[in-house]
This record gives C-alpha cells, sequence and structure tokens, in this order.
C-alpha cells in the first residue's frame, strides 16, 4: 500500500504516512443535503377547450318578463287581426248571401279566435326566432334563442317549440310546470326548450 500524496510504502494498519503525515484512514461520507419534501398543489381549474362556448343563461325572472310582454303583444295582435278578419268575412257573408252582418259576425269570430291566435303565436314566437333569435318580448329584455352550437333555430325548430308548448296547455297544471322549470334547471331550461335541445341566453355576454 502506498501514501495517496507522497508515493511512500506504508503499512494498511498504518493512520498516517511515516514520511510526509498525510491521513490515511478513509473521510467519512458526507450526507447528501437536506431536500424538503414536495408541497402538494391542487390542481388549477382547468379553462373551457378553446372553442367551448360558455353560456350565459338568462334568468328565469327575465324569461318572466319577456313572456308577459309577448303575451300582452299577441293579445294586442291577435285582437286587431281577430277584428279586421272578422269585419272581412262579415261583408264577404253579407254580399255573397244576403244575411244579417251581425250573425255573419258572430259566427267568424267562433272560427277566427283561433285562427289569429296562431297567426300571431307563428310570426312571433317561430318566425321571428329562426330570423332573428328572438320573439318581441325577448327582444325588449335582451335574451335569445340558440340551439347547442349557439346558432339560431331553424324555423322547423322554432315551430315544434312553439307546438310543444302550446300542445302543453291541452295537459292540466304542465303548462305551469314547464313555465317554472328554469328555476331549479342547471341549464334553466323550460320543457319546450329541452324538446328542441335550445337555451335562452343573454344577448352579447357569450364566449
Amino acid at each position: 500500500m502506498y501514501c495517496p500524496k507522497c508515493g511512500a510504502q506504508v503499512a494498511p494498519s498504518d493512520a498516517v504516512c511515516s514520511t510526509c503525515g498525510a491521513n490515511l484512514q478513509p473521510a467519512p461520507p458526507v450526507a447528501p443535503p437536506y431536500a424538503a419534501p414536495p408541497v402538494y398543489a391542487p390542481p388549477m381549474a382547468m379553462a373551457p377547450p378553446v372553442g367551448q362556448v360558455v353560456w350565459d343563461y338568462a334568468s328565469w325572472g327575465t324569461r318572466a318578463i319577456g313572456y308577459i310582454i309577448d303575451v300582452l303583444l299577441i293579445g294586442v295582435g291577435m285582437a286587431v287581426l281577430y277584428f279586421v278578419l272578422g269585419a272581412l268575412s262579415v261583408s264577404m257573408f253579407h254580399l255573397a248571401m244576403g244575411r244579417d252582418a251581425s250573425q255573419g259576425l258572430c259566427c267568424m269570430w267562433i272560427i277566427l279566435f283561433p285562427v289569429a291566435s296562431l297567426l300571431v303565436g307563428l310570426y312571433n314566437n317561430a318566425t321571428l326566432v329562426a330570423q332573428r333569435g328572438y320573439s318581441i318580448g325577448q327582444g325588449v329584455v335582451k335574451v335569445m334563442v340558440v340551439d347547442g352550437n349557439g346558432q339560431l333555430l331553424t324555423f322547423g325548430s322554432a315551430l315544434v317549440r312553439l307546438l310543444v308548448r302550446v300542445a302543453f296547455a291541452f295537459v292540466p297544471v304542465l303548462p305551469l310546470l314547464d313555465l317554472l322549470w328554469p328555476l331549479w334547471d342547471e341549464r334553466r331550461q323550460t320543457l319546450h326548450d329541452k324538446a328542441v335541445g335550445c337555451y335562452v341566453v343573454n344577448m352579447g355576454n357569450r364566449v
């Protein structure tokens, strides 16, 4: 065995070199530096994927106000059509059949009431919703109807949505349930919204 410092021959049991005095004992192992344990960090909330629509659903109160406005406007429009069409029909009956105008008016009012309601409802709740995304009342409260991709409904979808709501009127309690459904629905949909997979959202607040 030789001294690592001067190269002199030494015995294995020697603690120091007799020639240069170098320490021949191995150095004690050095403990690794203390490393703090990793700190757990909860995952960050994931942002929506790029291009995914984040909805700002219209509140129930806003929808209710828009609905009331629509009902009032439809009532006015229906009354106008009711009397205009009724008067025209009475005139035609009087000229063609020579009957008393009051009799014709009475009969035609019974027939024209559902016709006038249907015409006004189709225009306000199907045609306007398909063309621009909202009825007159919805436009006043700044909400609109869109499909699952954020696009306007087709006229067919808007018509089905309207007809479903009309059909509910023939089932007891169902119209009220449909009206109140957005109060507990996660996406604030009515039942007639769910029928065509559409949503009512606030205008200008979607990203």
